[in-house]
């Protein structure tokens, strides 16, 4: 007989504020990560006190803003107005308490619902602010939310402005470290859509005149332009358009109140949507949107009148009126794109002419391949019914709530023994496996034509949906998972070619990485290290003492499911691929995929040092 379970006053539990910022930090900041990722939490408390700082700019308070981020300790010091002195406690530790919320104060201010800085003071180790107003200051300190001390002194010389420090809480953010690109992306969106703000990260000054078409100039290559950008601005509205020449999808960089959508929302399917009509009424002929669109650069920034976000996160907007007495966003966005951008067209002939070549060009290719097409979707759709390459995760087979997207995980992966222990051992709520049959083929220098003919170039696209564009992306994270050995790196290498070469705007935003997995196993009969490294090896053998059990893992076929759940659970190491900015993406791929050239013959011997020296260690 089953023991009945009681349900009294005794069952009731309230929580406060901090504990239950802690108990679900996902609900506050999304996933938690260790930096490896540009959505992870770290970055996102970053996020949350710079919010409040680029509010007092847009008052008009406060040109510059200081970051500072050393050995994981951030500070953030702006020279706005100042917390009221009063307040500056509450600020930081009450639920629903914030200057935005009076609304003639902050009209288009993305924070309102006052979580912001108090889900960074809950979710640190330590945590201090300091307000300077009025020629007085006020200072209070926090551990993981709970107050240990607080200053007010009645004169200080200090110039006006808040300055946050705090260390995020180890024990929640396990292993992590802030990386210096994610931290510099994020900080340059802020002075793109700002101008005249200056943001100094380290000593480095960030500034940008021109907004988003700076913002398409830092992020492209010149030479990939087909022509110059088009920058056009209104009220609440600024757009930034190109199309690439070698570049085959869309890529869109979209903006709400100044945040970040990332996963777009009402405002840029109406961008998309508003492009389209435009041309075609433009030249007076019904183009396919995918030919209009196709290898378009992008960018949209909106300001809207307390806007609605489908997440805590704030990264795809819900919101379909942009407030007050003002017309839907579709509406709004369409009318401001027809006049400005038709205008454009007409005022520029060679761009227009280009445009429309373009369009042409994509049209014809479209056609050529649309046979090829339906073929390559029928088989991927008999491939994902047998379940040959794709074992998915439930976030798409089940109604599992979105939230969970940014976890949402694709190993790609080679040979049945590895993809067989990741299978086993993977989060089947949001991680998923592609199973590779060999090498993949190398697609330098080959047509988009080759991914719908070539079986597993066809299914890896299908699976992840991004035929037309990153809008549909099924997986958030897609993790190349390969042994560490040369064969390992050659597949790396080829599936990195095959995104640069077709998809390039999966590395642009952030998308692909490599799976770190360790080289060594150090044991005894009561502990045992994983080690991804040699020095890391070193430290375990010290720790253990003795004459430990080292075990050196050749493949990821080796490691049984049992140990390859560390692995790819809370303690994923990951490694982000990266655009190198000082060279195209055709530059990248001639130097890394093209003929041996004398170049990359140098840079192999300069990096084989490494290879030798890890093999010295191992003898």
């Amino acid at each position: 007989m089953t023991q009945e379970t009681k349900y009294t006053e005794d069952n009731i539990r309230s929580l406060d504020w901090k504990e239950h910022i802690r108990m679900r930090p996902g609900m506050y900041i999304g996933k938690l990560g260790d930096g490896s990722s540009a959505d992870d939490g770290i970055y996102i408390l970053v996020k949350e006190v710079l919010d409040n700082s680029i509010d007092e700019f847009v008052m008009g308070t406060g040109k510059t803003i200081e970051v500072s981020i050393q050995d994981n300790k951030v500070i953030v010091r702006d020279y706005g107005r100042g917390i009221p002195l009063g307040k500056v406690v509450d600020v930081v530790s009450k639920m629903n308490t914030g200057g935005k919320y009076d609304s003639r104060a902050f009209k288009k201010s993305v924070g309102l619902n006052g979580v912001g800085t108090k889900a960074v003071n809950a979710l640190s180790n330590y945590f201090r602010v300091e307000s300077n107003r009025d020629g007085k200051s006020a200072s209070a300190e926090f551990e993981r939310g709970n107050l240990t001390n607080q200053e007010l002194l009645e004169e200080t010389s200090r110039r006006k402005g808040t300055k946050v420090t705090f260390i995020a809480d180890d024990t929640i953010f396990k292993n992590y470290k802030y990386r210096p690109e994610y931290v510099i992306k994020l900080l340059k969106n802020y002075v793109y859509l700002n101008p005249g703000l200056t943001i100094v990260f380290n000593g480095e000054k960030y500034y940008s005149e021109n907004g988003l078409k700076d913002l398409l100039e830092d992020n492209n290559n010149q030479e990939d332009m087909l022509y110059p950008i088009i920058h056009l601005k209104g009220d609440d509205i600024e757009v930034a358009i190109t199309h690439s020449r070698t570049q085959y999808s869309e890529e869109y960089h979209s903006f709400v109140n100044g945040q970040h959508t990332t996963q777009g929302g009402t405002h840029q399917a109406a961008f998309r949507e508003a492009i389209v009509k435009t041309i075609r009424e433009f030249y007076n002929k019904s183009f396919d949107a995918s030919d209009v669109r196709k290898s378009i650069i992008s960018a949209i920034s909106i300001k809207v009148m307390e806007p609605v976000f489908e997440s805590q996160t704030k990264t795809k907007l819900g919101s379909t009126d942009m407030g007050g007495e003002l017309p839907t966003v579709r509406t709004y966005i369409n009318d401001f794109v027809k006049t400005k951008l038709d205008n454009y067209l007409h005022k520029n002939t060679v761009v227009a002419e280009t445009l429309q070549k373009k369009i042409l060009q994509a049209e014809k290719e479209r056609k050529e391949l649309s046979g090829i097409r339906k073929l390559a979707k029928d088989r991927a759709k008999k491939a994902s019914l047998h379940n040959k390459k794709l074992r998915d995760c439930r976030i798409h087979l089940a109604d599992i709530k979105k939230e969970n997207y940014l976890d949402t995980t694709l190993f790609i992966t080679e040979g049945d023994s590895a993809s067989g222990s990741i299978t086993k051992s993977r989060n089947v709520n949001t991680q998923a496996v592609f199973s590779l049959k060999g090498k993949p083929l190398n697609s330098y220098g080959l047509t988009k034509k080759i991914v719908y003919e070539n079986e597993e170039f066809n299914l890896l696209q299908s699976a992840l949906n991004i035929e037309d564009g990153l809008e549909g992306l099924r997986y958030n994270n897609i993790v190349i998972a390969t042994d560490a050995d040369v064969d390992g790196m050659h597949i790396r290498l080829l599936l990195i070619t095959f995104f640069l070469q077709f998809f390039p705007e999966v590395i642009k935003e952030g998308h692909l990485y490599i799976l770190e997995t360790p080289l060594f196993r150090v044991r005894n009969k009561k502990d045992t290290y994983y080690c991804y490294s040699e020095q890391e090896k070193q430290e375990a053998i010290q720790k253990l003492r003795g004459k430990p059990e080292i075990t050196r893992f050749k493949g990821l076929g080796e490691i049984s499911p049992d140990e390859f759940v560390h692995f790819i659970g809370d303690d994923i190491r990951l490694d982000p691929v990266m655009l190198d900015k000082e060279m195209s993406i055709e530059q990248m791929l001639e130097f890394y995929m093209g003929k041996n050239t004398p170049d990359r013959q140098k840079f192999i011997i300069q990096n084989l040092k490494v290879e030798q020296d890890i093999i010295k260690t191992e003898e």
